[in-house]
């Protein structure tokens, strides 16, 4: 079986998938690029294995629900928004043999029966996955939000790659949600992600990993993320990579009007991107 890649994803915000009557071509750019994802992947992956930020518990926790719900983390947006359902399979037996390798790991885990679907999941799966066929199963983040065990986590989830499981760390490169509700946020976005792009693009993989474990060191790192919960999904994804290149697959510098956002592949895709998708 072919390697997968891992990714970093930018998810965009709230249930963007079920609003671009409201929201015009906002989403276009993160849209395309999710196509391509997909794309690239090849044929369907086993599973996928959704890192999101918008789960968290003192241990890492495995959704294991056969049919996981929804869970409607937001708020503020249309009602019809509240009632939407993207129906993929979980991944039981799946979740228990990562809880396993993250415990032979030494690394304390867990299973969630009752964990559904957030919108960090939700909105990517719902555009690269529309059918909702593909088996899908979260792993949280650890509340103390240290980089060095989510890396750590990462490396321990690296063989799932050899066996179909597609590895999405789900977030965003730029999370300050109070400056980018007021239109700031332009100056901040475009200087953490200039250094996220060099480290993750252009560093050797050992660097890479030194300077994702002092992260809040970066230029404008905490103006970009006060809250790291969006950023920690990274370090699982550039670890299950292990030595593998990155690559920038989406980025702008106008999202929401002045945001610079961008998301990351490890790894080579299955099947080569079309010229048009790459970008530096």
């Amino acid at each position: 079986m072919t390697k997968l890649p891992t990714y970093f994803l930018s998810h965009g915000g709230g249930p963007w998938p079920w609003l671009k009557a409201e929201r015009g071509s906002m989403y276009d750019q993160l849209e395309a690029s999710l196509h391509e994802v997909r794309r690239e992947v090849g044929q369907a992956p086993r599973a996928v294995l959704m890192i999101s930020g918008h789960w968290e518990a003192d241990r890492f926790l495995l959704s294991s629900a056969a049919h996981p719900p929804m869970v409607f983390d937001y708020s503020g947006f249309p009602e019809h928004t509240y009632h939407i359902r993207y129906g993929a399979p979980g991944a039981p037996a799946l979740a228990e043999t990562v809880r396993a390798m993250l415990e032979r790991g030494g690394v304390a885990s867990g299973l969630d029966p009752q964990r559904g679907c957030d919108h960090g999941t939700f909105s990517l799966m719902q555009t690269m996955y529309p059918d909702a066929g593909m088996p899908l199963l979260q792993l949280s983040l650890r509340a103390d939000y240290d980089p060095a065990e989510h890396i750590k986590v990462g490396e321990l989830l690296a063989p799932l790659r050899d066996e179909g499981v597609l590895i999405v760390g789900s977030g965003f490169s730029f999370h300050n949600l109070r400056t980018m509700r007021s239109g700031g946020g332009a100056e901040a976005s475009a200087v953490f992600d200039q250094w996220l792009n060099e480290i993750l693009v252009h560093a050797p993989p050992d660097e890479r990993r030194q300077q994702l474990l002092h992260w809040s060191a970066a230029p404008s790192a905490r103006a970009a993320h006060p809250q790291e919960d969006h950023l920690l999904p990274l370090m699982v994804a550039v670890d299950a990579a292990g030595n593998d290149a990155g690559a920038r697959i989406y980025h702008q510098s106008d999202f929401m009007g002045s945001i610079t956002a961008s998301s990351y592949r490890f790894g080579e895709p299955v099947v080569a991107m079309s010229r048009k998708m790459q970008t530096a």
